[in-house]
């Protein structure tokens, strides 16, 4: 596969040039007394990013799972509660990870498709008199079904039910894609990682930890070792890391945000949405259907798309990488087979994503689905010949 063709993947994403450059550099001493000079503003960019001012930021050289791990490692004991919905593949990941740590993980079944239950978790919530839920898990952006879910109305049940639990969102497929107000949500934990809105490559899990958060560490009794936000953040007071530090993620990710910031990230996020409403026309003119429920839950970040009646979703995607040199995502748990994936985010245009679309038609066209060749790129074109309007400049 040429890999001068883009990906249209939820991750990893594309990277940009800028990017790759910024992360050829050649080893430092990261015990060095000026290593706090690199370190110290990636991790004020990222607080801005998050819409925090009170929370601390913490990075691993790992993945999203990995960040997983550290929000529960560091805040809870064996036999805790945790309160999860499932309502896709990665909530339920996160689900098995809790199970695995010997967490007490009480499931709010969900259908795919839909987004967080608040009004369930309320309706739990108030059910805990005792308050044995210890924290409530959430995926903002789910990327097997492409659902953004309110995280604004998870923390309103939450004090609805006058509950003390905390607050863990999985933002791996929407932070530095679309809005995320950390402290005014007041999420506890923020799980997100290089490889998506960041636009590296794998290999870094970033968080947020609110005050109410460490707090939690003090009695926290689940191990961790590589994990500890103790280790990392005294080591990162003092300007460096407690071992060896992803050196050129780090470079990547401080100019990663040099460009979010140069963009304003009101027009980051204004960008993600028109290509992914460009998606949308043209999932609507090919008479296919979202995964997600309704337009309220419709993702910015990537789009699952289910196949007709009697194909099979995975076909499509073989097809379109072998044919043509160009990734989409496959169906994941329950959408295996039944759904592909346009992930339209990170690193893209307007031209890029028409690409895309180009190219997914014509493996439809191939594969005998019922679509006219040419209907959705032509409805994303009429679209994207609207003129983008520039949102406000971002604080940051």
């Amino acid at each position: 596969m040429s890999d001068q063709n883009p990906v249209f993947i939820p991750g990893p994403t594309n990277i940009p040039d800028r990017l790759r450059r910024a992360m050829q550099v050649q080893t430092r001493d990261h015990r060095a007394p000026d290593f706090v000079e690199t370190l110290a503003p990636v991790l004020e960019g990222v607080k801005k990013v998050l819409n925090t001012t009170d929370g601390r930021v913490v990075t691993f050289p790992s993945t999203g799972t990995g960040g997983w791990e550290a929000a529960v490692s560091n805040t809870l004991s064996p036999g805790d509660k945790v309160l999860v919905a499932r309502y896709g593949m990665f909530s339920h990941r996160w689900i098995d990870l809790c199970q695995r740590h010997g967490l007490d993980v009480q499931i709010i079944e969900t259908a795919w498709g839909a987004g967080a239950p608040a009004d369930r978790f309320e309706e739990a919530l108030r059910a805990d008199t005792d308050y044995r839920i210890k924290a409530v898990l959430v995926t903002h952006n789910e990327t097997a079904t492409g659902v953004l879910s309110n995280i604004a109305s998870v923390r309103a049940a939450m004090q609805a039910a006058g509950h003390p639990a905390l607050l863990f969102v999985d933002a791996v497929s929407s932070l530095a894609s679309v809005p995320f107000h950390m402290d005014e949500w007041g999420v506890d934990i923020v799980v997100s990682g290089s490889q998506k809105g960041f636009m590296l490559t794998t290999g870094m899990a970033i968080l947020g930890v609110s005050p109410k958060a460490l707090a939690a560490m003090q009695t926290a009794r689940l191990p961790r070792t590589f994990f500890d936000f103790r280790d990392m953040m005294g080591a990162n007071a003092k300007g460096g890391f407690p071992y060896t530090p992803p050196l050129q993620l780090i470079y990547g990710l401080s100019e990663s945000l040099n460009m979010l910031f140069e963009e304003g990230l009101d027009n980051v996020y204004a960008r993600h949405y028109r290509l992914a409403e460009g998606v949308r026309r043209a999932v609507d003119a090919w008479g296919l259907k979202l995964v997600a429920q309704s337009p309220d839950l419709y993702s910015d970040t990537v789009s699952a798309i289910y196949v007709p009646d009697g194909f099979d979703s995975n076909k499509l995607t073989d097809h379109a990488f072998h044919a043509y040199g160009v990734s989409f995502g496959i169906g994941l748990g329950e959408m295996n087979g039944r759904a592909f994936r346009i992930g339209h985010l990170g690193s893209l245009t307007d031209v890029m994503v028409l690409s895309g679309l180009a190219t997914i038609e014509m493996a439809m066209a191939d594969l005998n689905y019922p679509i006219r060749l040419g209907s959705g790129v032509a409805a994303a074109q009429e679209y994207f010949r609207q003129p983008a309007r520039p949102a406000a400049k971002s604080a940051a």
